[in-house]
């Protein structure tokens, strides 16, 4: 697995639990904006934290230096009930970069209006194919999309067990009373963003995910020109998803987690390079015009 090469030549300080697990991941929960009794919130930060990093979700076996760098942010906005809480959720994920102690941002993502229930001696588990409750749901279908993600950036849809996986939550959860799991809810949602991610329209998207990290990135250290042109290649492909589907989540999604790396990546190429790949990124990323227009103002 490339991981493990990459892993060879970081120097990582990661405390684990267990060997095998897949995830390192960071959990916090927010509780700034409710006035309550703590030692609930205290006992769920734990739940989650053992739930996301002693779970084991694959079959495949990780070195404590292969894990999954990962975290999670609950911010609890409101406390309906003794058991009842309304949150939104950030989920960030990244990876190694081959011969260098840089990480590359993977997934940046907020998921909001987010509704569910939890007790202070509750033990989160996890069924596939089962919907059991709304938190496990939702860290169970996170946790699969990291790792959907993670495995596409080293192999060509090398993510796809991982969100079929997903999917398999969204439909055991089309039961649940809460919000993001159901295709007329809206355009942006977990059931479209796991959903639009294996369509066909979207295979330019992964192939440039996959060009843009393996190809790409993992040259960088090396062969910083040459994996600059690879990765205007990459992002180039997603003229195609841009003309058929403008302003996707997906692409937003995407662009979310990578837009300030690209403009720091760019800033330094040469002239023609910069005019060309500021050019395709206004194109397939209005959102976050003024900030490439920063690539054409650095020197």
């Amino acid at each position: 697995m490339m991981r493990k090469l990459i892993g060879i030549f970081l120097l990582l300080s990661i405390t684990v639990n267990s060997i095998g697990q897949e995830l390192n991941c960071n959990v916090q929960i927010s509780t700034q904006q409710v006035q309550s009794d703590k030692t609930v919130f205290d006992r769920m930060q734990t739940s989650v934290y053992e739930f996301m990093n002693n779970t084991k979700w694959t079959q495949d076996e990780f070195d404590n230096e292969e894990r999954i760098e990962c975290s999670i942010l609950i911010n609890i906005t409101e406390r309906v009930g003794s058991d009842e809480f309304k949150a939104n959720i950030q989920v960030q994920s990244r990876r190694p970069t081959y011969m260098s102690s840089y990480f590359t941002n993977l997934l940046n993502h907020n998921d909001n209006d987010i509704y569910f229930k939890y007790t202070q001696f509750d033990q989160l588990t996890y069924s596939e194919n089962t919907y059991q409750s709304e938190l496990t749901s939702l860290l169970a279908f996170y946790a699969y999309m990291v790792l959907g993600y993670d495995y596409d950036s080293f192999a060509l849809y090398g993510g796809s067990p991982y969100f079929q996986k997903a999917i398999a939550i969204v439909n055991a959860a089309q039961s649940s009373q809460s919000p993001g799991w159901k295709a007329f809810e809206g355009s942006k949602n977990r059931y479209w963003l796991v959903n639009n991610h294996i369509d066909q329209v979207f295979k330019p998207l992964r192939e440039c995910f996959y060009k843009y990290h393996r190809t790409g990135m993992d040259i960088f250290y090396e062969k910083p020109q040459e994996a600059r042109e690879v990765i205007y290649e990459s992002v180039s492909l997603l003229t195609d998803v841009h003309s058929t589907r403008p302003n996707s989540y997906n692409m937003q999604v995407f662009f979310s987690a990578k837009h300030d790396e690209l403009v720091k990546m760019f800033s330094p190429a040469p002239e023609d390079q910069k005019a060309k790949v500021v050019q395709v990124l206004k194109r397939v990323d209005p959102g976050h015009t003024a900030n490439y227009q920063k690539i054409l103002s650095s020197r």
